[in-house]
């Protein structure tokens, strides 16, 4: 969320020819429905929850989608999606954008690779927990340059975790 906050024209939508910024972060998950489908619920004000309430709040509207207990409005009003293809064990992929929104982020499967680690100048070889994450977004609204900046604070925050 603090790469939302931090670089707000990701959290956008197209409306009528012209960008509009969203104050609120409205996240979508999207929530595989096997042979059904996809759906894609929101977690409004998301940026308010801590590491522990987002997870809380996915759990539960990923199992309410797939009994199929979401409430119509709870499939609206998103402003950002992230989708998750690496529960299926790929690495890479090119999600399409939620319309309106700017851009949906993907993430692929969590593995342990070898990595090359340099500290003060010394190269050494390390196995580390990685994962490839990957920004589909709307030229209308963002370019590369925007969307680096945003995709270099989604990796800082998520190096940064303990």
């Amino acid at each position: 969320m603090a790469g939302l906050k931090k670089h707000p024209s990701v959290n956008a939508s197209w409306a009528d020819n012209a960008v509009r910024l969203h104050k609120a972060v409205n996240v979508g998950v999207a929530v595989a429905l096997g042979e059904d489908g996809l759906i894609v619920p929101v977690i409004r004000n998301a940026d308010a929850l801590n590491l522990l309430g987002l997870a809380r709040a996915i759990n539960d509207l990923g199992e309410r989608a797939r009994r199929r207990q979401l409430k119509p409005d709870e499939t609206q009003g998103g402003t950002f999606t992230l989708t998750n293809h690496g529960a299926s064990g790929s690495l890479f992929a090119t999600p399409i954008i939620n319309q309106p929104q700017c851009a949906i982020l993907a993430a692929g499967k969590i593995e342990k690779r070898v990595v090359v680690v340099t500290r003060d100048g010394v190269d050494s070889i390390a196995i580390k927990t990685m994962c490839f994450i990957g920004l589909t977004f709307d030229h209308r609204m963002l370019d590369g340059a925007g969307a680096d900046a945003f995709m270099s604070t989604v990796k800082a925050a998520l190096e940064g975790w303990a």
